[in-house]
């Protein structure tokens, strides 16, 4: 897999937003999971860097971590990585790239274009997710039960969720008019969203 040198400085920067984000936290009683906007790093690495420079920017930030580089709300080592909250960490990359892959078969104009912006971002940056980390923490504390998994893993942060994917789209569908993950990663990879109007490419 080729790489290209801007490609890795932005992986690099947008590494970088997601450890900036952990340290917003808001902590939730009786919960190991806290709220923060490490979940919009996450949807704007994919939406905005590809499939390829997306998964390796949130990669770097758990693999360092586990390394023990205090990345994560100052912390490090491989129990941060392991840690309660493990699952939805390490699931970090592959929602990244699934956001990367999706997105660039939509057409981000128009009111259905944030909307279908909207629904890839909240299905592939924040649901998709739970499905790694709820059973991960189920694993990690054997007290919970899927129900308690569920109240202290996942039903409260669904709003936070909604309101990170709607920001999220609303930064990334104008931002992908003007720079396209191709162009601002300088990779040779093209979109395979159709034109609008085939007669303008045969009048051109």
């Amino acid at each position: 897999m080729k790489l290209t040198l801007r490609g890795v400085i932005f992986s690099a920067l947008f590494a970088a937003i997601l450890v900036l984000f952990s340290f917003v936290t808001i902590a939730i009683p009786n919960s190991p999971v806290p709220i923060t906007l490490q979940t919009l790093a996450v949807m704007l690495a994919g939406g905005l860097l590809g499939a390829r420079y997306g998964f390796l920017s949130m990669a770097l930030v758990v693999v360092l971590t586990a390394l023990g580089f205090p990345l994560l709300h100052g912390n490090g080592g491989i129990g941060v990585v392991t840690g309660p909250t493990g699952g939805f960490i390490m699931v970090w990359p592959i929602c990244a790239m699934l956001i990367g892959l999706i997105l660039p078969r939509i057409r981000l104009k128009g009111i259905m274009g944030y909307i279908a912006a909207f629904l890839v971002l909240e299905i592939f940056g924040s649901l998709f997710a739970y499905l790694a980390g709820v059973p991960w923490l189920m694993y990690k504390v054997p007290s919970y039960t899927f129900a308690k998994a569920m109240a202290s893993g996942c039903y409260p942060y669904l709003p936070g969720d909604a309101i990170k994917a709607v920001v999220a789209a609303l930064i990334i569908a104008p931002v992908r008019q003007v720079f396209p993950p191709e162009r601002l990663t300088g990779s040779s990879s093209h979109s395979i969203v159709q034109n609008e109007n085939p007669q303008d490419v045969l009048s051109n």
